[in-house]
C-alpha cells in the first residue's frame, strides 16, 4: 500500500491520475484531440492529467478561470495545455480549441442556496452554449445523482431508467443541465455520453474525509441519511474517461459509483477503527437515502480497481497527519436539496 504520508499533492495526483489499460485502449482507438472544460475543480485534474497519460499522443486541453494557479501549473506540468477563460463569456469561444472530443466538468453546487441565478446560469445556460458550440465533437457531460429521488436502501438504487425527481433548485437545474445537451444532441446528432456521479473519493475530499473530520472533532454523525456509495476517484477517472467510447445521439446515461450501498454507521465505524476513536451518532437512519446503481458502469467496463478498506486507509492517514483537505465538504446528508 502506498505510504500515504510521504506525498505531497503533486504526487497525489500523479496517483490519482494513473489510467488503467482498458483506459488507454479506448483513447487508441480515438480520434482527434481533447479539451476539459471546467478542469480547475474537484476531479478536473486528475482527470485532464490521465487524458494526457492515457493518450500521449494527443493534444489534451485544461479549460477553467483558474483562480488557484497552483491547480494550473500542476496541470500545465503534467503536460496539458491550459486556457484561462469564463465560460459564461461567449465572446471568448474563439480561444477555445477546435478539437473532437470534448469533457463537460463546469458547474456549481456549494452556494446554490442563495444564489440560485449563477447556479441556473451555470448547470443550464452553460450548457446550451458548449453544446452549440460543439456541436461537431463528442462530448461527455459531468451530471450528478442528484437528479434522482430518495430511494429505499434496500433496493439497490435507481438504475439509468429511473424517472428523474430531483429535490431542490441546485438538482434541478442539473436535470436542466442534461435536458439542454439532450436537446442539442437530437437537434445536431451530437454524439453524447451523461455520466451521473456520486460520489468521488479522495485524500483531500469526498464522504469519507467529511467523517473522518468529524470523528477526529468529534462531532456527533446524523445517521438520517443512513447510506451512500462511493468510488475513488483514479476509478471514477477510468469510467468516466472510458464512457467517451458509449456516446450517442439521444445520449447514452450511466451512473458512475461504487458497486456496494454502504451504511454510514458501518463506514464510519471502520474510519473510527483506524483512528481509534469511537465514532458518536445521531439520529436514526431513514429508510431512504440517494443512491445510484452502476451494474451498467460495471458490465461496460468492469470492477473498481480501489477496493473500499485501501480507499479507508489512504484517505484517513492523510486526513489525521494534516495534510491539505479541500474544505469542500460534500454535504451528502442534506436531504432537501439546499447546498
Amino acid at each position: 500500500m502506498t505510504d500515504i504520508s510521504a506525498l505531497d499533492e503533486r504526487a497525489l495526483e500523479n496517483i490519482l491520475s494513473e489510467p488503467a489499460d482498458e483506459t488507454k485502449e479506448i483513447l487508441d482507438g480515438l480520434k482527434g484531440d481533447i479539451v476539459v472544460l471546467g478542469a480547475a475543480g474537484k476531479m478536473g485534474p486528475t482527470l485532464s492529467m490521465m487524458l494526457k497519460k492515457a493518450s500521449s499522443d494527443k493534444r489534451i486541453y485544461a479549460v477553467s478561470r483558474f483562480s488557484d494557479e497552483n491547480v494550473r501549473n500542476r496541470i500545465e506540468d503534467a503536460g496539458v495545455k491550459t486556457i484561462q477563460i469564463d465560460l459564461l463569456d461567449e465572446s471568448l469561444y474563439s480561444q477555445l480549441p477546435d478539437v473532437q472530443n470534448v469533457f463537460f466538468l463546469a458547474g456549481m453546487k456549494f452556494g446554490s442556496t442563495g444564489n440560485q441565478p449563477l447556479t441556473w446560469a451555470m448547470n443550464s445556460f452553460l450548457p446550451g452554449l458548449i453544446a452549440k458550440h460543439y456541436k461537431k465533437s463528442r462530448i461527455v457531460v459531468f451530471s450528478t445523482g442528484n437528479i434522482y429521488p430518495l430511494f429505499d436502501i434496500n433496493s439497490g438504487g435507481p438504475s439509468e431508467d429511473a424517472a428523474p425527481e430531483p429535490v431542490g433548485e441546485y438538482a434541478q437545474s442539473c436535470l436542466g443541465r442534461e435536458r439542454m445537451f439532450e436537446y442539442f444532441s437530437q437537434l445536431n446528432n451530437t454524439p453524447m455520453t451523461i455520466v451521473r456521479l456520486n460520489y468521488a473519493n479522495e485524500p483531500r475530499y469526498g464522504i469519507i474525509v467529511d467523517l473522518t473530520r468529524r470523528i477526529i472533532n468529534y462531532e456527533p454523525i446524523d445517521l438520517t441519511m443512513g447510506a451512500v456509495n462511493l468510488i475513488w476517484q483514479r476509478d471514477a477517472n477510468d469510467y468516466i474517461i472510458r464512457s467517451i467510447s458509449l456516446a450517442k445521439s439521444p445520449p447514452s446515461i450511466l451512473n458512475v459509483t461504487g458497486q456496494d450501498i454502504l451504511l454510514v454507521r458501518k463506514l464510519a465505524e471502520q474510519i473510527g477503527k483506524e483512528l481509534k476513536i469511537k465514532p458518536r451518532f445521531v439520529s436514526q437512519k431513514a429508510q431512504t437515502a440517494l443512491l445510484s446503481n452502476a451494474s451498467l458502469c460495471m458490465n461496460k467496463f468492469g470492477s473498481p480497481r480501489t477496493e473500499l478498506s485501501e480507499m479507508i486507509s489512504l484517505i484517513v492517514k492523510w486526513v489525521a497527519s494534516g495534510k491539505t483537505v479541500l474544505n469542500k465538504p460534500t454535504k451528502y446528508d442534506i436531504r432537501n436539496g439546499k447546498f
